[in-house]
Order: structure tokens, then sequence, then C-alpha cells
């Protein structure tokens, strides 16, 4: 019988597919159990340093020597330089009070869900996140906000940086919408969160006046930081898209589809102050994505109205009677330039001119 060729076989495809799966799952769960296990062990040897610091008062100078012999001991061994220790003791004495590790029974059933929560989760983000949030946040809760963000969304060190920058904490899910009038009630909630208010687009300069095709422009531009600032799940779709609903073509200035959502987002950019006639223009856009391009498994459409400023009275009103679920939110533009700034600062030709002056001087 002539063998068969398990390669071009279908099933043979499927269980390649399986195992490759299978690999990658026990891949990531080796990773966070060595990282569990490494937290757990710098939070150990922060543990005993300060222990002898307090009872024998070591200083600065054990540490030194304490990193040159583990150096020696261990030199395949990273993570053993002074200042890395050092940082072992600060994360012990931020969390001394909580047992770093897995959570006994009477742990679990702990009141007090914030410390809970901290010491199930820090051992499931990298050592540099957890440096960099003692460092920049010291309220516990706000640090166990961001902890949970971090692993819902995989954010890297870099990015968790932007974040803690921009404060993202306090624009999650204040934009003004019908969400929760328009969708379902398991629903609502899930789509406020994952929009904001206000977007900084501190990554563009700007001179005023600006037109919004300029806006749309530098946007496209700098697409990886406009797509990091909208958040998680957001896959750009297209600029200006053509939409053809009975004669007429219509333009939406940028659409994007929501891999978590499963839905089309509909995004249009406006100038100065939101006025109520936009509400009706994004309305008519989400119905036209849901008729045109929406596949009958996806959830509905939705528009986000970006504008400089907006009166939060008159944006509800403007939602009230809409059937698209739709969300208003300003976008600030933290280093935009005044004209009349601009026109102050020197021209690289100024700047030649005073070099070749300076030079004959």
């Amino acid at each position: 019988m002539k063998q068969l060729n398990l390669i071009t076989t279908k099933e043979y495809k499927h269980f390649i597919v399986e195992i490759k799966k299978q690999i990658q799952i026990s891949q990531t769960r080796a990773i966070t159990k060595v990282n569990q296990e490494m937290i757990i062990l710098y939070f150990n040897i922060g543990e005993i340093i300060h222990q002898k610091q307090q009872k024998l008062g070591w200083g600065a100078k054990v540490i030194d020597n304490l990193s040159n012999d583990i150096k020696v001991a261990f030199p395949e061994l990273g993570g053993f330089s002074t200042r890395n220790i050092k940082l072992m003791v600060q994360f012990y004495t931020e969390y001394s009070d909580i047992q770093i590790g897995q959570p006994s029974v009477a742990q679990i059933k702990s009141e007090n869900k914030s410390e809970q929560n901290v010491q199930i989760l820090v051992t499931q983000i990298p050592w540099t996140h957890n440096i960099l949030l003692i460092q920049k946040i010291k309220d516990i809760n706000l640090r166990y906000w961001y902890i949970t963000k971090i692993v819902e969304h995989g954010w890297s060190k870099n990015i968790l940086a932007l974040m803690i920058k921009s404060e993202v904490h306090k624009r999650e899910a204040k934009l003004t919408s019908n969400f929760k009038a328009i969708l379902p009630s398991n629903d609502s909630d899930l789509v406020q969160q994952s929009f904001k208010d206000p977007y900084i687009f501190d990554f563009l300069t700007i001179s005023e006046p600006f037109r919004e095709k300029e806006l749309e422009s530098n946007l496209i531009e700098h697409m990886e930081k406009f797509l990091i600032e909208l958040g998680s799940g957001f896959a750009f779709v297209g600029r200006q898209y053509k939409v053809e609903v009975g004669d007429s073509d219509f333009y939406i200035d940028l659409l994007f589809y929501h891999l978590e959502l499963r839905c089309y987002v509909v995004v249009e950019l406006k100038k100065g102050k939101f006025k109520p006639e936009y509400s009706g223009q994004v309305n008519f856009y989400c119905s036209a994505v849901d008729g045109k391009l929406a596949h009958k498994d996806d959830n509905p459409t939705i528009g986000l109205i970006l504008c400089q400023e907006k009166n939060e009275i008159i944006a509800e009103y403007s939602l009230k009677n809409m059937a698209q679920p739709i969300g208003i939110s300003e976008y600030e533009l933290t280093e935009i330039l005044p004209k009349e700034f601009e026109s102050s600062l020197p021209t690289i030709e100024m700047i030649e001119d005073e070099l070749k002056n300076s030079f004959r001087g």
C-alpha cells in the first residue's frame, strides 16, 4: 500500500496547529512561572536585607559586597547589581504587609480586596514594571488598577510609562455617550471602558490655525502612537473610507475595527467646539457601515466624535434620540504652537547667519 503523505493531509495540518498551540501555551506558562519565582526571590532577598539593616545597622557597603559575592558565586546569573539589590529592598518595604506569592485560604477570604489582588497579580507582571509602579504610584488602589491593565493588555514598560504620564486612569470611560441607552447592559459598561475623555495627542506638533484634514494626516502619519492612545483592540481599516448609499458617496474620516468589541468604530475629527449636528452625521455613518460593511455576527457599529471642546449638556441632548451607539470626547494637542509664537522662532537660515557672524568676530 502506498504510504500516505501526512504533510499534505488536512488531518495533519490540524494536528500540527494544535501541537504548536500547546507548545506556545507551555512556553507562556514557563515564562510566567519563571517570572513569579524571580519576583518572590527578589521579595525574599529584600526582606532579609531590610531586617539585617534594621537589626544590625547594615549600610550601602554591605549591598556592594553582596552584589560582588553573588556575581562570583553565580557568574551566569544576572539581576544582582548594587542598584537592583537596593530595588529589592524598596520592593519589599512597599509590600512588607502583603505576603507575595500564592495566597493562603485565609488571605483569599480577606476583606482587603486591594491588597489581596495585588499579592496575586504582582508576580504576574515583569520586574521592571513593578519597579516603575512603586516609584511612580504610591496609592495601592491605583497601583492595582494599573497592574490589572498590564495583565489584561500586555503593556510594555514604555507603554506603561506613557499611560502613567498621561494619567489614563483619570480618562478611561469618561466620555459622554448613549451606550447605556442603546446597548445591552452587559455590553454597555465594557464599551464605555474602551474609550477615553480626553484623548491626548501630545505626539503631534500642529500650528494654529490648522484644518481637520491636517489633523487627520498627522494622526495617520503617527498611526502607531495613535493606536496606543486609542487603546487595546483597535485595528485601522481606512482613512476617508468611502461608503455608497443610494446614488451618493460618503467619506468617513477614520474607520477602525475593534477586535475585542467585535464591531466597527467610526471616528470623526472635528476642530473647535462640538455641534449637535455632528451626532446626526455620525449616526448616519454608523447605520451605513452596519448595512454595507458589517458582518451579521458583528456588534453594532460605534461612533466616536473627537472635538477640541464640548458642552456636556449639549452633548448629552444631541445623543438622546440617536439610534446608534455614539460617544463624544475631547482631544488635546499639548505641543501645539500658536502662530505668533511659531513666527518668533528663529529659522535655520537665521541660525546659520548668526553662527557665521560669531565666527567672523
